[in-house]
């Protein structure tokens, strides 16, 4: 097997949500071991100091930051934001990682049903909530973990709460459909935004400039971007890539009652590929100094698929909007 390749991170700081445990957790110890300065995510504060001493050990000493929100709950996203930016401290990596599977319906205080409020609406509300600071401390870059379970899910505007018709893996699905069209709107109007050249990698320098923006419009995921900084030079973009880790040995689904997940639980931490080995695609995404320009991907197993979906313009912009309105926020200013 060949060996890993890792990077420098000394001096940028990344943020990783749900980070106590599987996934989130691998995806933390990485980014300390390479140097960077790590701020945990939890909502149990007992679990996060566990896991800071860890990361700590990994970082050579250097503990990392605590940030506590419970992600079912808007005033806590809301406030956690609040608490990042008043500390002053730089973003140059968010990686969005926290996830629920609910086997049954549940739904959160404001009534909405939980695996969508919680994989999807509050990365929503986060990373808009952060993208000021992650632009401020560009170059950075956004990580959405997402999953190929995507690939059977449809996204039903007038049900996403899916009181109609609910099951585990149509819920799950469906929050992880919405976190790619959420990169791929995001890497657009961010590219947008910053009056970027955005097109194939290999579009000539000289390509009009509205032949490769339509290019983008029609099919964003489905061609590398290529982001330039439009401020003095500045290097102030931001890129937003989606990842699928793939099975993850964790303890996701834990929360749920009864029976069900006592007898599955065991089966996903027993044969599930480990959490570390999982976390690779996910670290290079956030890392790999050659992937500082590629944003609107989708990463898998350490390669960019080239067209995760037939990419419906209309759907993406209608599900921003049902998004800021169900997160009860106002259009972010991008630029």
């Amino acid at each position: 097997m060949a060996r890993e390749t890792t990077f420098d991170l000394q001096g940028r700081t990344c943020l990783v949500t749900g980070s106590t445990d599987g996934h989130g957790k691998a995806v933390a110890l990485a980014l300390a071991a390479r140097g960077a300065d790590v701020v945990l995510h939890a909502r149990s504060r007992e679990k996060a100091l566990a896991v800071r001493d860890e990361v700590a050990r990994a970082a050579g000493g250097k503990a990392p930051e605590i940030l506590l929100a419970d992600l079912a709950r808007a005033e806590e996203i809301d406030a956690a934001v609040a608490t990042y930016l008043e500390s002053g401290r730089p973003l140059h990596v968010l990686v969005n990682n926290a996830g629920l599977v609910g086997l049954s319906r549940r739904v959160n205080d404001a009534g909405l049903e939980l695996t969508f409020a919680v994989n999807y609406l509050a990365m929503f509300r986060l990373t808009l909530g952060l993208l000021p600071r992650l632009q401020a401390s560009g170059p950075a870059r956004i990580v959405n973990i997402s999953s190929d379970t995507y690939r059977i899910a449809k996204l039903d505007l007038d049900d996403l709460q899916l009181e109609r018709d609910y099951n585990m893996m149509k819920a799950y699905g469906q929050s992880k459909l919405a976190i790619v069209y959420f990169t791929l709107e995001l890497a657009r109007r961010l590219a947008d935004a910053a009056g970027a050249s955005v097109g194939r990698a290999r579009t000539p320098a000289d390509a009009p400039s509205g032949e490769t923006a339509g290019r983008i419009a029609s099919r964003p995921g489905g061609d590398a971007f290529d982001l330039r900084s439009a401020v003095d030079g500045a290097a102030r973009w931001v890129t937003v890539n989606a990842v699928d880790p793939g099975p993850v040995a964790s303890n996701i689904g834990a929360d749920n009652p009864g029976l069900a997940y006592r007898l599955v639980g065991p089966l996903i931490r027993g044969f599930f590929p480990s959490a570390a080995r999982a976390a690779r695609t996910a670290v290079r995404v956030a890392t790999d100094p050659a992937l500082e320009r590629s944003t609107g991907g989708y990463w898998r197993s350490n390669k960019r698929r080239e067209k995760p979906l037939d990419f419906d313009p209309a759907l993406s912009r209608a599900l921003w909007e049902k998004s800021l309105e169900l997160a009860g926020i106002g259009e972010p200013r991008l630029g």
